[in-house]
């Protein structure tokens, strides 16, 4: 079974290169955003590519149409497995994305971000959103409508958007935390077992990992927790 992890690299270039060096291919995939892709730009994922790991580029996308459609083209040319755009951004943004794609042989996967895991419902409400779920179920639901291959979302709303839109469709959950961890600037979180149990496909792990004394034996536990 290929492993559902994915470490978030939110480091600086070489603390991120070291720790690719001592991670494995086989138990995770890695998230480069926007912290490192601004820092070390594209060269980072050809340098984790040779490594032999599977990308996730992590910008959120968030654009008139074009612009997104042309930054998607360039990221996809750039190899990586999958990358996102925020589903706010409409129906005519996601579809310019979809098709910026379409003309390579092995595109990436797609997926739209509904709500960031460090929104409370307190920060939505502020903003004119009155129930952050329902507001991920709906931005979720345009996701697919707009032919996108899945979305990032909380645990809090995996089971339903499985029910809704299929099993197929992915979700993939950051905000992990191990159970006597701290939320630190999350508000949505979850441990790891609880997110697959609840039918997330990926879940994204970084400072409890990338924080940690022996980063290999961590994801070892957790590869075993969710086993």
């Amino acid at each position: 079974m290929t492993s559902p992890v994915i470490v978030a690299l939110d480091l600086e270039h070489t603390l991120a290169i070291d720790l690719a060096r001592r991670l494995d291919p086989v138990n995770c995939r890695l998230k480069v955003g926007s912290q490192l892709f601004t820092s070390a730009g594209p060269k980072v994922i050809e340098e984790l590519s040779i490594l032999g790991f599977e990308i996730f580029l992590d910008l959120k996308f968030h654009d008139i149409p074009n612009t997104v459609a042309q930054s998607v083209k360039a990221a996809a040319n750039l190899g990586i497995w999958m990358l996102n755009v925020h589903a706010s951004g409409g129906s005519i943004m996601m579809n310019a994305a979809k098709d910026a794609t379409a003309e390579l042989l092995e595109p990436p996967l797609i997926i739209g971000v509904t709500m960031l895991t460090s929104l409370s419902e307190e920060d939505v409400n502020e903003i004119g959103i009155q129930d952050i779920s329902n507001q991920a179920l709906s931005l979720a639901s345009l996701t697919k409508k707009n032919s996108l291959d899945g979305v990032v979302c909380s645990v809090n709303e995996v089971r339903r958007i499985k029910e809704l839109l299929g099993k197929d469709f992915i979700t993939v959950t950051p905000g992990i935390r191990s159970s006597d961890s701290l939320k630190d600037d999350q508000s949505r979180v979850s441990t790891a077992r609880n997110a697959i149990e609840n039918g997330s496909d990926y879940i994204v792990i970084g400072r409890t990992i990338t924080q940690s004394d022996n980063p290999m034996n961590y994801l070892d536990s957790i590869i075993k927790e969710i086993s």
